[in-house]
Order: structure tokens, then sequence, then C-alpha cells
């Protein structure tokens, strides 16, 4: 398949969507614990242009996936700064899996309506983004609650750790891209993502298709 292939048609929106969601989720989150650096610079929205990283954007292009401009989040202003970080680092986890679940839910629906999604054509570009909707967001709330720096599992592990152990938790810290770039290229770290990214979206369907049968 080409670069520019009906492939890279669906995965590009939909990891606008996935991106945008995650960081605006954590920006509404920070202003309710009291910080309001994202909405004073202009991060608080759901434009993506908004959350684009020139490097991420254009990675999106090469190989289909990329990543966004971090939200601005100042843990200082927090009510509370273990709990906000702690909510904060969770928001945009959250918001992924809740858009996957939306989308699963949309095409749980869609297929009670129209069994054969390949009639009059195939289900079309819209079911298209919406399937890589449901992967990206799924893969990227999974992805970031590995415990390693920058991801959000990282902030939430030290808002949770005893402080007795925290420093020897940021030592780490500095190679962490290293060892994320290195779980990422041997394979082991995808290994470990794939059955939980399975076993979520089965539960999606299945708490889909019983909601499904309620409503219709």
């Amino acid at each position: 398949m080409g670069l520019f292939g009906p492939e890279m048609l669906y995965r590009i929106p939909a990891l606008l969507i996935a991106i945008t969601f995650h960081e605006y989720a954590h920006g509404r989150i920070a202003l309710a614990w009291g910080d309001n650096t994202a909405k004073r610079e202009g991060r608080l929205t759901l434009n993506p242009i908004s959350h684009l990283d020139p490097i991420g954007a254009l990675m999106v292009i090469l190989v289909g996936f990329g990543w966004a401009r971090p939200v601005p989040v100042n843990p200082f202003n927090f009510y509370d700064q273990k709990k906000g970080m702690f909510w904060v680092s969770l928001a945009g986890i959250a918001a992924n899996l809740i858009i996957a679940f939306v989308g699963i839910l949309f095409f749980v629906s869609y297929m009670r309506f129209q069994p054969d999604p390949y009639l009059m054509g195939g289900p079309g570009i819209f079911v298209g983004i919406i399937n890589w909707v449901i992967i990206i967001n799924v893969y990227l709330a999974i992805f970031n609650l590995v415990p390693l720096p920058p991801l959000d599992g990282s902030k939430v592990l030290s808002s949770v750790l005893p402080r007795q152990y925290l420093e020897q938790y940021h030592a780490i810290e500095p190679y962490a891209p290293m060892i994320l770039i290195f779980l990422l290229i041997t394979g082991f770290l995808p290994m470990i993502l794939r059955p939980i990214a399975s076993a979520i979206i089965s539960i999606f369907e299945m708490l889909a298709m019983f909601l499904t049968g309620l409503i219709f």
C-alpha cells in the first residue's frame, strides 16, 4: 500500500482526534484543579492545529503515527499538587478510552442496522475512520500508562509513590526515553500491549452489544 493509500486517509484523522482529545482533557482537568496555564496559552481547545507538533505531524504523514505538543501544566497551581497531578495525568488516558468506547458503540449500532458492511461498495470512509479511532485511542491509552517519563503513567506513579521511593524513581528519568525506544524496537512493549488492547476492545464490544440490545 502506498504512503498516501486509503488506510492513511483513515489513520490521519483518527490520530488527530486521539491526540486532540487527549491533550484537551489534560488542560480541562488541570483547570478544574486550579491551573489555568493551558487556557491562558490558548491550548484549552479542540482545534487540532493548536496541539500539533511539527515533527510529530511529519511522522503522521510518513509512518501514520505521531505525537502532539504537550499541553502546559503547572502543578504548583493545583489546590492539591499530588492529587491534581494524578487526575490530570489520568485525564488523557480516560479521554482516549471514552472515545474508543463511543467508536465501538457506533460500530456495533451500525452493524445492527447494516449486518453486511461490504454492501454498496464497502463501509465507506467514515466507518473506516471510526475503526482506526477505536484502535489508535485504545493503544494510545495503554501506551501512556507505561510508567516511563515522559508518558502519563510516570506522572501517575510519581503521584502515588511514597516519598522515600521518589528519588530512586526520578533517577531513571534521563534514561527513560532510551529504555522506551529499546522496548519498542525489540518488540517487547508491543508484545505486552497487544493482548491488553485486544482485551479492552473485547470488553468494550460486549458492553456496547449489551447497551445497544437495551436501546434497540
